[in-house]
C-alpha cells in the first residue's frame, strides 16, 4: 500500500519524504480545503522538482468553486503546470473538464469531500475519468471490500490517522454560521471544537442532552481522532491501495512521527512474520507523543467508536524542540564522521534547558536518549538554555545526523501546542 502524508509547506514536504512517505499531498495556491496551510505558491515548484525524486505529489483543488473561483483557476493554469504533480484531488465536478483538457496526462482523484461510499457511485466516477476514489470516512471496512470487488480497476484511498469532522464527509456549515468562515472554502474555524454549555433545546423544554460536562462546559460536538495503526493488515486485505494521514496544518514534528510509525508498520507487514505485538505497542506509543485527541477507529468497525465525542482537548506526552541542523566543522576543524565531538547547527522551536534529557528520533533510528551534550551560543560560549528563534551550536559525541527530531518529555502542567505538535 502507498503511504500518503500531508505537506502543508515545503518543510513538511521534505519531512514527509524523509520519514518514509511514498507520496504527499498539498494545496496549490488557495484552491484547497486547508487555506490555513501555507500551501505552495511563488517559485516553490523549482525546489519541489529537486527533492521529489521518485516520490509522488498530489495537488488538492478540492474547494467548492463559485464562478469567481472558476475564473481564478483558469487564470492560474499556466502556474499550476510548473508543478510536478502526479494527480489532482477534486471535489467539484465543474472543474473536471477544465483539468482533463489542460492536464490530459494527470490522474484525477475524487476527494473524500464528495463522500463516495458505495460501488455504484464509484463506477460513475470511474466512467467520468477518475482513477482513484478517496473514500468517505463513513465507509466501513466491509463496504470497502465490496467496493473493491465491484470496481477492481479503480484505486481506493482511505484516511487512517488524524482529525475527523463532525459533519458528513466534512460538509459542515457551523463555521460559516458561527464565525462567517466557510469550511467548504477551506477556511473552517473548527466551531465543533469549541467548549459549549448546553442545557436544553428551546422548543423542547425539560428535555436535556445526556452529556458529561467539565468545569461547566462540554465539547459535545468534538470528534475523536482517527487512528488505524493497528489495523493496516485489515485495510490491505480489504483492497485499499493508499493509506492517508490527515494534518496539513500540523507541525513538521507531527508529520515526521506519524509518517514514521505508519511506514515502519507497513514495512513490517511485508515480512513473513509481520509486526510483532511489541512492534504494534511501540508504533501506538509513538503516536501518543505528538499532539492528539482521544483515538478511535472511526466508522471502520461500526458506529460505536464515533457515537461519543471526545471530552478532552489535545493530549501530548512529549514536547517538540526542533530539528537537528547541518553538521558544522566549527572552530576546531572537526569534520563530519570523525570521532570525538561533533557540532550541529541548532535553531530550537521550543526552549531547551542544557542538561535535561533529550530524545532524538530519525528515519533510521528508534529513539536515542541523551543528556551528555553542550549548547553554545553564537559567540561560542556555553549556554544554560536555548531559546526559540535564536541560533546555537549543539555539541555531542553521540551518533546523530542532520534532520533528526529533538524532543523531551512534557513537564507537568505544560500546555500542549495544539496543532503545533
Amino acid at each position: 500500500m502507498e503511504l500518503l502524508a500531508p505537506a502543508g509547506n515545503l518543510e513538511k514536504l521534505k519531512t514527509a519524504y524523509r520519514y518514509g512517505a511514498d507520496a504527499a499531498y498539498t494545496g496549490i495556491l488557495d484552491f484547497s480545503l486547508r487555506r490555513k496551510a501555507d500551501n505552495f505558491s511563488g517559485d516553490e515548484y523549482a525546489e519541489i522538482k529537486k527533492i521529489k525524486g521518485t516520490k509522488k505529489l498530489y495537488g488538492a483543488l478540492n474547494i467548492y468553486f463559485h464562478q469567481e473561483d472558476l475564473r481564478r483557476l483558469e487564470s492560474a493554469l499556466d502556474y499550476i503546470r510548473q508543478y510536478p504533480l502526479d494527480g489532482f484531488i477534486v471535489t467539484d465536478l465543474g472543474i473536471v473538464p477544465l483539468l482533463q483538457k489542460n492536464f490530459p496526462g494527470v490522474p484525477l482523484h475524487l476527494s473524500t469531500q464528495a463522500n463516495c461510499i458505495n460501488s455504484g457511485a464509484a463506477k460513475i466516477y470511474r466512467d467520468m475519468g477518475f482513477s482513484r476514489i478517496i473514500l468517505g470516512r463513513e465507509t466501513p471496512l466491509r463496504d470497502i471490500a465490496e467496493i473493491r470487488r465491484a470496481v477492481p480497476e479503480i484505486e481506493l484511498e482511505c484516511f487512517v490517522h488524524g482529525a475527523m469532522c463532525l459533519a458528513y464527509s466534512g460538509r459542515c456549515f457551523l463555521s460559516r454560521y458561527m464565525a462567517g468562515r466557510s469550511g467548504n472554502q477551506g477556511d473552517c474555524s473548527h466551531s465543533c471544537r469549541w467548549e459549549y454549555r448546553i442545557l436544553e433545546e428551546r422548543k423542547r423544554p425539560g428535555e436535556y442532552f445526556p452529556v458529561e460536562e467539565g468545569d461547566g462546559f462540554t465539547t459535545i460536538l468534538s470528534s475523536k481522532d482517527l487512528c488505524m495503526i493497528e489495523y493496516l493488515r485489515e485495510l490491505r486485505d480489504a483492497g485499499v491501495d493508499s493509506v492517508k494521514i490527515e494534518g496539513r496544518i500540523k507541525s513538521p514534528y507531527y508529520t515526521a512521527v506519524v509518517t514514521r510509525a505508519y511506514r515502519k508498520h507497513l514495512d513490517a507487514l511485508e515480512t513473513d512474520s509481520g509486526p510483532s505485538p511489541e512492534d504494534l505497542a511501540f508504533f501506538r506509543e509513538e503516536l501518543l507523543k505528538v499532539s492528539h485527541r482521544e483515538f478511535s477507529t472511526g466508522f471502520y468497525f461500526g458506529r460505536d467508536e464515533v457515537e461519543m465525542p471526545t471530552l478532552r482537548s489535545y493530549l501530548q506526552s512529549h514536547m517538540f524542540l526542533g530539528f537537528l541542523g547541518e553538521e558544522d566543522a566549527g572552530a576546531g576543524g572537526q569534520t563530519p564522521g570523525e570521532s570525538g565531538t561533533r557540532r550541529f547547527r541548532l535553531e530550537p522551536k521550543n526552549k531547551i534547558i542544557a542538561g535535561e534529557e533529550l530524545e532524538f528520533i530519525g528515519p533510521d533510528i528508534t529513539v536515542l536518549k541523551l543528556n551528555d551534550y553542550t549548547i553554545r551560543d553564537e559567540a561560542g560560549l556555553p549556554a544554560a538554555e536555548a531559546d526559540h528563534g535564536k541560533l546555537y551550536t549543539f555539541e555531542t559525541a553521540a551518533p546523530l545526523r542532520p534532520g533528526y527530531i529533538i524532543r523531551r518529555q512534557s513537564h507537568d502542567g505544560e500546555e500542549s501546542p495544539g496543532t503545533a505538535g
